[in-house]
C-alpha cells in the first residue's frame, strides 16, 4: 500500500513540473537558439569584411572601410565628413552586396 501511495505522489510531482519544462524548451527553440546563431553570423561576418566594403555601423553612419588594423581590432571609415575610427563589433551590415544586387520587382 505504501509504494502504491508513493509511486502516485512521484506522477503527481512529474506532472506538476511538465508546464515548466515545456515554457524552458519553448524559450530555448524560440529565443535563446536563434539569438546564437544570429551571433554566430555577425561574428562571421565581422571576422570576413575587407577594405574597400562599404558599410553601415550600428549607430548608422554610412562609408566605406579605409584602413583595418588588427592588433587593436579597429577599422576606419571614411565617410562624407571624413574618416572615423570604430571598433570591428561596431559595424553592422554591409553594403556592397545590396548596392550590387539587382532590384527585385
Amino acid at each position: 500500500m505504501f509504494i502504491v501511495l508513493f509511486l502516485q505522489e512521484g506522477i503527481g510531482s512529474l506532472t506538476s513540473m511538465l508546464p515548466f519544462l515545456a515554457i524552458i524548451v519553448v524559450f530555448y527553440f524560440f529565443m535563446i537558439r536563434p539569438q546564437m546563431n544570429r551571433q554566430k553570423k555577425e561574428k562571421a561576418f565581422q571576422a570576413e569584411i575587407k577594405k574597400g566594403s562599404k558599410v553601415v555601423t550600428s549607430s548608422g553612419i554610412h562609408g566605406k572601410i579605409s584602413e583595418m588594423n588588427n592588433a587593436d581590432n579597429t577599422v576606419t571609415i571614411e565617410t562624407g565628413a571624413g574618416k572615423i575610427k570604430f571598433e570591428r563589433s561596431a559595424i553592422s551590415m554591409e553594403l556592397s552586396n545590396k548596392i550590387l544586387a539587382p532590384a527585385k520587382k
